[in-house]
């Protein structure tokens, strides 16, 4: 599978590489409680693989390209074996997953790696949080993963149809209120 996607990207660089500045990939690695498998399997089965996937496509590219990795839930284990695979972007930031602290993400990997999301959260706070609460977890949220760059504020996942269009409206007026970053 690894070889597939190695010569797409093969092609698609070569052909439209000047234009492309991230590439994204998917690997739902997370769950709710813990990661679907351990560090210890990672290493084994996935990361070279990974390593290997994502060195090509820097390679192919005629420019710096970012590897943009969408991996739910719960990976915080994971992250150090990530970003050494050559993971640049993580998405979503799912702080509602045990492990996955805000602060302690930035402050331990946020060096490393860029957390687009993490700004509200969608299975919570977004369907069902009153005005205060939206404004002050957007707030909390920017304080949190702004400072020092590297973060892209955006919801945690996919906005659902549970919630309401008030809702996305506050998180976007909260989030022109509070992004100072």
């Amino acid at each position: 599978m690894v070889e597939l996607k190695i010569a797409y990207w093969e092609k698609a660089l070569s052909e439209f590489g000047e234009y492309v500045d991230v590439v994204y990939e998917w690997d739902d690695l997370g769950a709710q409680e813990t990661s679907l498998i351990s560090p210890q399997i990672y290493r084994k089965y996935i990361k070279p693989r990974h390593t290997k996937l994502f060195s090509a496509i820097k390679n192919f590219a005629p420019k710096k390209v970012y590897i943009f990795l969408h991996c739910c839930g719960s990976i915080y284990d994971l992250l150090p074996d990530l970003i050494e695979a050559g993971v640049d972007i993580i998405n979503p930031v799912q702080i509602g997953a045990k492990k996955m602290n805000p602060t302690v993400l930035k402050r331990e990997f946020g060096k490393d790696i860029v957390f687009w999301g993490g700004g509200v959260d969608t299975q919570k706070t977004l369907p069902y949080g009153s005005r205060n609460e939206i404004e002050e977890e957007v707030k909390r949220r920017i304080e949190e993963f702004a400072p020092g760059g590297g973060f892209v504020f955006s919801a945690i996942h996919n906005i659902q149809s549970d919630v309401p269009p008030e809702n996305i409206l506050i998180m976007i007026e909260a989030f022109h209120k509070y992004a100072t970053y």
